[in-house]
């Protein structure tokens, strides 16, 4: 590939090389600008808004939100001629490529509502396992609809951000215990940056003109509060205290050589959860806790797609607007070693996870760091990155 861009890691058998260009917010000390990702660079896209023609105006601002808000037509366009751009051999005129270590990453959208699914099988029945050893691991329903509740989008937050041990009830002897979670988790997930225009019912063969783009996500977990919370009604705050996302957003199109069928689930899907075409993923994901690779979750594995996600979660009349952001759920596979939460790794902290630097562990205790990061297959055998997800524990505050 001849390309103006000297920079190894711009490369088709690196993540982020011109097969990829994933979109972002970089701040250099003069403010916002969105950008798009060349290796370890970003090319700062008001840079060159006149090699862009109308499409500048979607990039003109401090964040993708008007880029959200356009047309999967638009987004494709843009993609194209960025791609043009990247590849030729002298530097579009006004372009300006700024390292990543010399800039600051914001949230790249305003999120709006904030869905969590739950569309592993194993991940699922790992948890059935844990919490009813007696019963039956998958409820009636999972095989039936993708399970899903809504999360609280003001505590999304980007890569990087530090976060704080939760408070809340806990079970205990003799009633509730009120203080930090003891039992603070991760889970990781693939997220789906929606756009395009607001819509409601949106069929599986429209997820398309509605999802712009994917994250890798940390839902951050605490256990023993979701535990003693979540009958009947589900996760509260157990969950609402924090989400993590990647700062880079991968557009939709760069995946179209990962999509594969979903597993089969035992039982036919209902006519609007069936796909015309396939829409799971093949991702390979992999978690470090303290810079030990612990898992490596598959999201092929993954029995609902996130087509189906969105079909069901619209169906009921309900809309999608642009900067809507619902993930995957927990991505787990079959062997030990695909397990996307430390409640799985630990088997509910009864088994301690040993890190290479000898230490062990079965829940984050304060000062670990988490990251997620992703890849997937690309057109003639390249390699499309999703951007790293990364959060340190910090000790809850007094009250």
């Amino acid at each position: 590939m001849t390309s103006w861009v000297r920079d190894p890691a711009f490369a088709r058998d690196q993540p982020f090389g011109p097969q990829t260009l994933p979109y972002g917010v970089v701040d250099a000390g003069d403010g916002p600008r969105v950008a798009v990702r060349l290796g370890d660079h970003a090319l700062t896209l008001p840079s060159i808004a006149r090699h862009l023609g109308d499409l500048a105006d979607l990039v003109s601002g401090p964040s993708l939100d008007p880029l959200l808000a356009a047309t999967r037509a638009d987004w494709s366009a843009l993609r194209a001629r960025l791609g043009s751009l990247v590849t030729q051999p002298s530097a579009p005129g006004g372009a300006a490529l700024v390292p990543l270590s010399d800039v600051r990453m914001p949230l790249p959208f305003t999120v709006g509502d904030y869905v969590d699914f739950y569309s592993s099988r194993h991940h699922a029945e790992n948890v059935g396992r844990i919490m009813r050893p007696d019963g039956d691991p998958l409820l009636p329903n999972w095989t039936h609809l993708p399970v899903g509740y809504h999360g609280r989008s003001g505590t999304v937050v980007v890569s990087g951000t530090p976060v704080e041990r939760p408070h809340g009830q806990r079970r205990g002897k003799g009633g509730p215990h009120f203080g930090p979670s003891g039992r603070l988790d991760v889970e990781a997930e693939v997220g789906f940056v929606c756009g395009g225009p607001v819509a409601r019912r949106v069929p599986t063969k429209s997820a398309a003109e509605h999802i712009f783009g994917v994250v890798l996500l940390n839902d951050w977990s605490a256990r023993d509060i979701q535990g003693w919370e979540y009958q009947p009604l589900g996760p509260f705050l157990g969950k609402s205290f924090a989400t993590s996302i990647s700062a880079w957003v991968t557009p939709l199109d760069a995946l179209a050589t990962a999509r594969i069928a979903v597993p089969d689930l035992g039982n036919p899907r209902l006519p609007y959860l069936e796909e015309d075409t396939p829409w799971g993923l093949d991702l390979r994901l992999s978690v470090e806790w303290n810079g030990t690779v612990v898992s490596r979750p598959q999201f092929a594995d993954m029995s609902w797609s996130c087509a189906q996600q969105l079909a069901h979660m619209t169906v009921n009349g309900a809309t999608v607007r642009p900067g809507d952001l619902f993930a995957s759920g927990t991505v787990s596979g079959p062997q030990e070693r695909q397990r996307g939460s430390f409640l799985e790794l630990s088997w509910g902290g009864r088994d301690p996870v040993e890190l290479a630097d000898g230490e062990t562990r079965t829940f984050l205790e304060d000062g670990d760091t988490v990251v997620i990061t992703a890849q997937a297959p690309g057109e003639d055998g390249s390699v499309v990155g999703l951007a790293p997800v990364e959060g340190t524990v910090l000790p809850a505050v007094d009250l």
